[in-house]
């Protein structure tokens, strides 16, 4: 298998549980000294486009030059670049523009949200929904995007076959992997699109929920309560 990319797909502290399958999945970095919330797109302009870049404007910023699968530190990622307009990914919707044009991101509403409750064990665990089906995650801070064992792909309707393939870093060592795109990933009131994944070739306890969801939220921790707040 050739190798398209490298990944987290675990938490980097060391587990003490005692099946290594479980001590791979089941850690929480949810830590007290969190990054800070990055800059996020309020408003994107497509200033020009060249060979294989976009010109882009964000937040009224200076124009500056974005190659085509690169993504800035805002969130906004260049997908297509053709004649005389751009396909952009903003807000996590796929925005069409031509030279000259801007898109402003819509910003959550009030209310979206999702109230999760720690297990015995202090891991954050939830049912929620791909593609419009039922889901068992692990919120994984750690995982660099949502991942999934081959089985509940399969039952998801998810054919990883024409996915990028990759490894992935676990507890256990590499593993490989295939990147695809879920239409949908929902957990309580939070629906999010086209959300960055990985299926592994082996199944796995529950779905982890990882960066690819997670960064796109606000996260509070008090006690053994985690709330998740759409920021955009």
């Amino acid at each position: 298998m050739t190798t398209g990319f490298m990944i987290d797909a675990l938490c980097p502290l060391a587990m003490k549980a005692a099946d290594s399958t479980r001590a791979a999945l089941t850690c929480v970095c949810l830590l007290a000294g969190m990054a800070s919330t990055p800059v996020l797109a309020a408003d994107v302009g497509l200033a020009g486009v060249f060979p294989g870049k976009a010109l882009l404007t964000i937040n009224g910023g200076a124009p500056r030059t974005v190659a085509f699968g690169s993504t800035t530190a805002e969130g906004v990622r260049v997908l297509v670049v053709d004649g005389e307009s751009a396909t952009l990914e903003v807000d996590g919707r796929r925005r069409a523009l031509r030279v000259g044009q801007n898109v402003a991101a819509q910003r959550a509403t009030e209310g979206e949200k999702a109230v999760l409750s720690a297990d015995g064990q202090g891991h954050f665990l939830t049912t929620g929904l791909i593609n419009g089906r039922s889901m068992r995650f692990l919120v994984d801070t750690g995982a660099s995007v949502v991942s999934l064992g081959a089985g509940d792909a399969a039952r998801l309707g998810i054919d990883a076959r024409n996915g990028q393939p990759g490894f992935a870093n676990t507890a256990n060592g590499q593993t490989p992997v295939r990147r695809v795109s879920l239409d949908s990933v929902r957990v309580g009131e939070i629906t999010l699109y086209n959300v960055d994944a990985i299926v592994h070739e082996h199944d796995l306890p529950f779905g982890l929920l990882g960066m690819s969801f997670l960064n796109r939220m606000e996260m509070q921790r008090e006690g053994s309560t985690l709330t998740l707040k759409k920021r955009f």
